[in-house]
């Protein structure tokens, strides 16, 4: 047996597998759910990242742990070929690295009480943000990350900055020992790890001169550092800090500066490098951009280009409505719920909808009572305030809902409803949706799972509105 490091494999945390893909490395070589994987070539892997990196071999040694016994796989990986190997958690070692910053807009430190325990959770690791783009402040790295991120490359990551002047960035951070941003970022360019970065601006503190000053700063280092999203800060009813929201005036001038700049680093850098997310042209009352004013940023998940996405697929959606030749299936008026923030927006399409597909479509703003009505996006809805916000109003024969309400890996909103929950609750069927197009495949019969009252399980749901077809064999989970 090769020597593994000098570690107890005793309390070492490996990783539990809980799938094997077929015709890969770990199937033809025996290994099972439940085995945890401890090392691998002589290394011991702490998560996800060191199984991708270390596996790279052609040659693998595989150290396993199964019912307490010691087991060293021996194994050749084709070209190309997957290790094959799906774990409980992405982390051995411990399941998120929390964050040790107190900062006044945290997220966290606003929820309203009685959530799930998970919606307590400061996360603020870096290999979360390597592997799925969640957004870290870099105060809690060891020597040991800093080597990993350089060793491996992990690259890109996305970092909140929020301001590069220290002071103000230890104040904003909560955290007066905080290490300077501009230093770290400069070793990272050092290294070629590439950074999405984000300033969450709120009004009187880091914006102004600091906003300047950050975006001056940052664009000095491109093109290690690929942009930066500019985010309007986010308050909930139970914030206790003193913050407060922007006015509809400072949002307006956060948006004239922006666009104002753009062409600066346009012509120095070949990109516009500093985006205002969505929410800023919303509250301002103005047309969001095209996307290719987003220069090819994949940063839709941190509120950038979203509604400009909805609106240009919605164009190719009422052609593909107008030359259709399904069938509506027994509705004759629908409600569309989302959140206060994108109503306007929805109201429009849902207008030119009703005109289309001869479907009364009306839309229900639901106003955020769990967190606050400052909070105005649909993804922070509770199913609970549509609940009864829809129980007081007029709704239709259907009821849709904004998808990512739910996104969670059981379908579960904020406050641990279902959509089925919705549905049992107000007797009438729910359907998600990101598109118009997603409301037309539910009035037609083509959304994959539909939620009909007095059903308990999902797989049960048949793929049409309001019938009582057979299930069909390529129903599934939402």
């Amino acid at each position: 047996m090769t020597l593994f490091q000098e570690i107890d494999l005793t309390t070492f945390a490996g990783g539990q597998i809980i799938g094997i893909e077929p015709d890969s490395v770990a199937a033809e070589i025996g290994l099972q759910p439940g085995d945890e994987l401890l090392a691998i070539n002589n290394q011991t892997v702490e998560d996800v990242i060191d199984v991708q990196f270390y596996s790279a071999d052609e040659e693998l040694e595989l150290l396993i742990r199964r019912d307490g016994e010691l087991l060293l796989f021996e194994a050749e990986r084709d070209y190309n070929q997957s290790l094959g190997l799906e774990f409980a958690h992405p982390t051995f070692d411990t399941d998120i690295r929390r964050c040790n910053n107190l900062c006044p807009f945290c997220f966290v430190l606003q929820m309203a009480p009685k959530f799930r325990r998970t919606m307590y959770i400061k996360d603020d690791d870096y290999r979360y943000s390597f592997l799925f783009g969640h957004f870290v402040t870099l105060t809690n790295l060891s020597e040991h990350d800093w080597e990993r991120i350089e060793l491996m490359g992990l690259s890109p990551l996305y970092v909140s900055v929020h301001t590069t002047d220290l002071e103000m960035r230890r104040k904003m951070l909560g955290n007066p020992t905080a290490p300077d941003i501009m230093t770290q970022l400069r070793w990272l360019a050092e290294r070629g790890i590439e950074v999405h970065t984000q300033l969450v601006v709120a009004p009187g503190l880091n914006d102004g001169r600091f906003l300047q000053q950050s975006l001056d700063d940052l664009a000095q280092l491109y093109p290690v550092v690929q942009s930066v999203s500019v985010v309007p800060v986010g308050l909930t009813k139970h914030h206790k800090y003193g913050m407060r929201p922007h006015t509809v005036e400072e949002a307006t001038a956060v948006l004239d500066f922006i666009e104002s700049i753009q062409p600066h680093f346009q012509n120095e850098l070949g990109i516009r490098f500093a985006y205002p997310t969505d929410e800023w042209y919303l509250v301002a009352g103005r047309d969001v951009p095209p996307l290719d004013a987003y220069d090819d940023q994949q940063l839709h998940e941190n509120g950038l280009g979203l509604v400009r996405q909805f609106l240009d697929a919605w164009e190719e959606e009422k052609e593909e409505i107008t030359n259709s030749q399904l069938s509506i299936v027994n509705c004759q008026r629908v409600t569309l719920a989302t959140g206060t923030m994108f109503a306007p927006v929805l109201v429009q399409a849902a207008s030119v909808f009703s005109e289309l597909t001869g479907v009364e479509t009306a839309v229900l703003p639901i106003t955020n009572e769990r967190l606050g009505p400052s909070i105005t996006t649909a993804g922070l809805l509770m199913a609970g305030d549509a609940l009864n916000q829809l129980r007081t109003s007029p709704i239709g024969d259907l009821i849709v809902l904004p998808r990512v309400m739910f996104d969670h890996p059981d379908t579960i909103s904020l406050d641990d409803l279902s959509p089925q929950d919705v549905a049992n609750q107000l007797d009438r069927p729910v359907a998600l949706a990101d598109t118009m197009g997603d409301v037309w495949d539910a009035l037609t019969g083509q959304s994959r799972v539909i939620y009909r009252p007095g059903l308990k399980n999902v797989e049960q749901m048949s793929l049409r509105v309001l019938n009582d077809a057979d299930i069909e064999d390529n129903t599934h989970i939402s």
